[in-house]
Parts: C-alpha cells; sequence; structure tokens
C-alpha cells in the first residue's frame, strides 16, 4: 500500500472539533512538523499519546524490532487539532474507542483500516475480541462498519473488585462468585461496609463511577432496558423510565456518600491506591486492575471480582467504557510506516508483555493464555472474567459531543440534586436542556 500525502482536512470540520480554544491554537500556527524519512528505509513515526501510554523503553524497542524512530508528542485535543489543520498530523494518535471513534470518524479525519487489516498476518480479523468492535463506525451507529483502530487491553469497565477482609469485618456476605447481585443489592452491601468516624469517612463501602460519567450513564440506561440517547443518538433523554432509573440509581449513590463522587472526592483521585490502603470495600475498576492488585503480595490474596451488577428485570450486559488504543489520522503522511508501529504494539512483544501483567484483557484471543494464573487467587480471577466475557456488548455513544464535554455539563448541574436540593425530575430534565444544545451544534458542525 502506497502512502499518498492529502490535502489538509476540511479547516471548518476540524476547529469543529475543539471549539474556540483549539481554533485559536490552529489559526496560530502551532503545528508540530513531522519528521520525514530518515536513516534510508527507515523512517520517523510520530505518536501522539499521553506520558503512559508508551515508555521510552518501548521507543528503542520499537527502533531495535521495526528499524522505525518513534517521535512522541504528548495528546492534546487542542494540539491535534492544530497539527491536523496544518497539514501536518500525528501519525499514530491515542484514542478512548467507547466514545472517540464515532466522534472522530464522522467528522472524516481517521483512516478506514480495513484494507490494513484484510493483509495483516499479525492482526487477523478471527483473532480479534469483539472489544475492538468498539472502533467501528457506519456512519451512523458504533460497532458496524469499517474498523478505525483497535483497543490495547481492556477490561469489562461495570465489574468490581472486593477487599474480603473489609467484608469479614463488617460481617457482610460475600457476593455470588459466577451471579450478578442487582443495584439495588451492590448499594446496601456498600452502605453496611461504609465506616466513619468523627463525620469523616473512614472506609468507602464502594465506589461506582465508571470510565466517565456519560459512559457509565449511558451503560446504566441500556442494563435498565434502554438508552439515554435517542435513537440516532442526536438527543439525549433522562426523562424516559430506563434512563431515568440509571440516573436515579447513581445519584443515590452519591447522595448516601457510601463511595467517593464529585460531591465527596477521594484524596487519591482514583481507586488504586484507596483500595490498597483498604479503605476502599469495592472498586467498580474492572480486570485491569488487577494489575496493581497482583503487584501487592497482602492484598492480592484478600480481593475478588465480581460480576457486573444489573437492575432487576433487566439485561445482563457487562461492557467496556474505555477500549483505549490508536488509530491513524487520515492526512498522515506516514501511513504504512504508522501501521507497522500499530501492528506491532498490538500484536507483538509490548501486547504479550501487556497480557501477562493483568494490566487488562488482551484484544488478540490467541494471547489470553499469558493472562497471569499462576496463583490460585488469580485462577480464581481468571474464572469469574472468562465466564463474563460472553456478556460483552457494544454500548454505543453520540458521534455529536465528546465525552468530556457531556462529563463537564453533568459535573456543574448534578451536584445540587446530589446533595439533596434538586429533585431527580429537575435534573433529568436540566440534564436534557444542557446536554441537547451542545449535540445540536455537534451535530450541525457535522453536516
Amino acid at each position: 500500500m502506497q502512502t499518498h500525502a492529502r490535502a489538509p482536512v476540511g479547516r471548518r470540520r476540524l476547529l469543529a472539533l475543539g471549539g474556540t480554544a483549539v481554533a485559536t491554537a490552529a489559526l496560530g500556527g502551532c503545528a508540530l512538523p513531522v519528521s520525514g524519512s530518515v536513516g534510508g528505509s527507515g523512517e520517523t513515526v510520530t505518536v501522539m499519546a499521553k506520558a503512559d501510554d508508551i515508555s521510552a523503553d518501548l521507543i528503542k524497542q520499537a527502533q531495535r524490532d521495526l528499524g522505525v524512530r518513534i517521535n512522541t508528542v504528548l495528546y492534546s485535543t487542542s494540539k491535534l487539532i492544530a497539527m491536523m489543520t496544518n497539514g501536518n498530523p500525528p501519525d499514530l494518535v491515542r484514542g478512548v474507542g467507547a466514545v472517540d471513534a464515532p466522534y472522530f470518524a464522522a467528522r472524516g479525519v481517521m483512516e478506514n483500516l480495513d484494507p490494513y487489516f484484510a493483509k495483516s498476518t499479525v492482526l487477523r480479523l478471527a483473532d480479534l475480541d469483539p472489544v475492538n468492535d468498539l472502533w467501528r463506525y457506519d456512519g451512523r451507529t458504533q460497532g458496524k462498519g469499517p474498523r478505525y483502530g483497535m483497543a490495547k487491553d481492556f477490561s469489562q469497565d461495570s465489574m468490581y473488585w472486593y477487599n474480603t477482609a473489609l467484608f469479614d469485618r463488617a460481617g457482610v456476605d460475600y457476593p455470588p462468585e459466577l451471579e450478578p447481585v442487582t443495584f439495588d443489592e451492590w448499594l446496601d452491601t456498600a452502605k453496611r461496609l461504609t465506616e466513619r468516624k468523627n463525620g469523616q469517612t473512614t472506609v468507602f463501602g464502594g465506589s461506582y463511577n465508571g470510565v466517565l460519567t456519560p459512559n457509565l450513564l449511558a451503560s446504566l440506561a441500556v442494563a435498565a432496558g434502554g438508552s439515554i440517547f435517542t435513537e440516532d443518538f442526536s438527543r439525549v433523554d433522562f426523562t424516559t423510565p430506563e434512563a431515568r432509573k440509571a440516573l436515579g440509581w447513581y445519584i443515590d449513590y452519591c447522595r448516601t456518600r457510601v463511595g467517593p463522587s464529585i460531591v465527596q472526592p477521594d484524596p487519591n483521585a482514583w481507586d488504586g491506591p484507596t483500595f490498597e490502603a483498604n479503605r476502599l470495600a469495592m472498586s467498580n475498576s474492572g480486570y485491569w486492575l488487577g494489575g496493581l492488585i497482583n503487584a501487592d503480595r497482602k492484598l492480592a490474596p484478600l480481593s475478588r471480582l465480581a460480576p457486573a451488577p444489573t437492575f432487576g428485570g433487566g439485561r445482563r450486559i457487562s461492557p467496556c467504557q474505555a477500549g483505549t488504543g490508536f488509530w491513524i489520522p487520515s492526512g498522515s503522511h506516514h501511513k504504512d510506516a504508522a501501521w507497522r508501529v500499530f501492528e506491532w504494539f498490538f500484536g507483538e512483544a509490548p501486547a504479550k508483555a501487556r497480557a501477562s501483567g493483568g494490566w487488562g484483557i488482551p484484544t488478540l484471543r490467541s494471547l489470553r493464555s499469558l493472562m497471569p494464573a499462576q496463583e490460585d487467587y488469580q485462577k480464581r480471577v481468571l474464572k469469574v472474567q472468562e465466564a463474563e466475557l460472553k456478556h460483552f456488548s457494544v454500548i454505543a455513544f453520540t458521534p455529536y459531543a465528546t465525552a468530556d464535554s457531556l462529563f463537564a455539563l453533568f459535573n456543574r448541574i448534578a451536584p445540587a440534586a446530589m446533595n439533596g436540593g434538586m429533585s431527580l425530575d429537575t435534573l433529568a430534565r436540566r440534564l436534557n436542556s444542557a446536554m441537547n444544545d451542545q449535540l445540536k451544534r455537534g451535530k450541525e458542525q457535522v453536516g
């Protein structure tokens, strides 16, 4: 496959991605140049990622294994849009498949990777876990159509870990190993596990915030039998019975203060350190938290993984709310080299190392045998996780707004309800109004 230079994508579409701040950056000409071919047949591939996505050691290994140099640029939406607008995009961009794939694909800035997958002997379609369907978009619905990226590993993010020592101390029975509890049962258990002293919470009974609140609410609504989005994803509607049930449960979770939320923040900012310090009895973090747990020889034998809860009478689903990976911009000048790095990162040495560490489920079925299973407690976790895989399904997200923008609106409006100063129905109406204004603008920009 030959790499062809393309004209920069339309400025209107690109500037629509990030709002005024992005427009200012793009028009200011702050794009970073992409290196050309170096060292004879070697090329430099520019990867836009976060600091922990690709280490300095991996960059050196890519040079050794592939003869390709990797230049990293710290991930920033404004920098990404600036680079694409100026015709010098990165060659690989990190993304969260569950929410980024439909957003960027709808704007025509992602390369359709189907021709590459069709010829690859490393990333075979039959070997791809269904979670990679998060990176598919047919112009209307996520989960169908061309592939625009791939997840590096994943968790079913509605599953939760629990600390048996804290259950024992509170005299609470463990959850069933393979059968889900209901969300109401989970919340009742969290109340019993919460410990307070002098008005302060010393042990959180349970954390249930998902990857990001919009992703979580989308998953909860599907579990309740509906959706937070209308059929064409152009609007939200939190007043439908299913979406209202999802929203109501999450607000109840926040009101009871059994776990961290925006009205009761965790000083550690995420569940890992709090769970490790025995100050969190249940953590809705999915399998990937096992990477941290396995490294703590005292905590690991006490920790167990449980299936995603259900709503009584609702569907049993166990989605992935992230699916973080990489995609190739359609304007990349080094697509073939970028694809070679893509293959290596997702299917060769880096993928094998990730699989054996327990920091997520491999997204190639052929690598599942590398998941940690040496200890009895790891075998127990693996048994639960393997049984849960059959309940995975793609929860489609809107292409008309970023999850971050909807998250910001939720965080501005919802605290009043979490503190008891606003009814659920009023909250639903206000979220509809604010989020639908955002979605309307996004749909106009996509055209």
